[in-house]
């Protein structure tokens, strides 16, 4: 099934979210450009995240990790131009200061709000700074483009997906909204690297559902790509959904509001990749007849990670050998009487 395969028409616009940037001079105190931004809910938020495998993982990460456990969350904030890792406990006490700060900027707990930073690795944050650019944020419903744009490092390009799917009969259509944003062009390998993505909803539903589809979603799409082989410390995706809509999916509804999600985690993903730094051509790679979905993945993560590959593929060269010989040293089991390239 497609986007296009609904026959009910979607009506209405996102329920319940704001959104907004500023311009902080976060790498230079110059504020030439947007790079804080801010989601907001209405209503707390039932929330689902995964996080960089990287052990060596930045304070925003941990920080956020820790809010989730707690419960609803009612706001993402996030800066670009400085990552925040590798920041030791001061970092992690800049973390919760730009929580404080948006939280007394949109009457939460900080608890409620997840942190996120992109950027240059090992510098201090300059929080005040970025606190003073999320206090004169001006929250809209349309300034989607203008976070996209915030959550810019060496992008080319903003990065963002909407998706308005009805559900239910003729007679009484739900319109589900989604809206996502990401960034990401170099540090990108299986794995979530670098990336950041954050995609709500309106619909209600339970922070557990959440919880045990989104892990699964990441990993058939974010986690498939690859630019230059390099996982990132700050690597965050999450998933809120704050029930303004009115309409609880369960069953069918529920597995296609799955389904949605991870549509646009693929669109997202696809922009990254094709946004990666130094990226002219895009290949994918397709498995089959493996013993095991892992070792599927371990052969394709060995051939799309293989510089010998990427050359042949940058030089339009059909050097199929380079190919089967990643494959033949991933650790996956290959026959090679019976293994064809196509």
């Amino acid at each position: 099934m497609t986007f296009e395969d609904w026959a009910l028409k979607p009506t209405g616009d996102l329920v319940g979210y704001s959104v907004g940037a500023a311009a902080a001079g976060v790498r230079d105190g110059k504020p030439s450009r947007l790079d804080v931004a801010l989601i907001v809910s209405e209503l707390p938020c039932a929330a689902a995240g995964v996080f960089t495998t990287n052990q060596v993982i930045a304070a925003p990460c941990i920080v956020t990790r820790r809010h989730l456990e707690r419960g609803p969350l009612r706001a993402i904030v996030v800066n670009s131009g400085n990552a925040n890792a590798c920041t030791g406990e001061q970092g992690e006490r800049d973390a919760i200061a730009m929580a404080e700060a948006a939280a007394d900027k949109i009457g939460c707990d900080p608890h409620e709000v997840a942190v996120a930073s992109t950027g240059v690795i090992g510098v201090p944050l300059p929080v005040e700074r970025i606190a003073s650019a999320i206090r004169s944020i001006d929250l809209r419903k349309d300034a989607w483009d203008d976070v996209a744009r915030a959550m810019m490092t060496t992008d080319t390009r903003p990065k963002s997906v909407r998706g308005d799917y009805p559900f239910g009969t003729l007679g009484s259509p739900k319109t589900v909204h989604f809206r996502g944003v990401a960034k990401g062009a170099g540090m990108i390998h299986p794995n979530m690297a670098t990336m950041l993505a954050f995609i709500v909803c309106d619909a209600d539903i339970d922070a557990a559902l959440m919880r045990q589809h989104v892990p699964g979603i990441v990993a058939r799409t974010f986690n498939r790509i690859s630019v230059d082989g390099d996982t990132s410390t700050n690597d965050m995706v999450l998933v809120l959904t704050n029930g303004a809509s009115g309409f609880k999916p369960v069953r069918k509804p529920l597995a296609m509001c799955a389904a949605v999600l991870g549509w646009l985690c693929e669109d997202l993903a696809q922009q990254i990749l094709a946004d990666g730094e130094g990226v002219t051509r895009v290949f994918k790679v397709l498995i089959r007849g493996a013993a095991s979905d892992a070792e599927a993945m371990l052969a394709a993560r060995t051939i799309t990670t293989s510089t010998l590959v990427k050359t042949a593929i940058h030089g339009a060269d059909p050097n199929w050998g380079r190919i089967l010989a990643a494959a033949g040293r991933s650790g996956a089991k290959v026959d090679q009487t019976r293994a064809t390239v196509r």
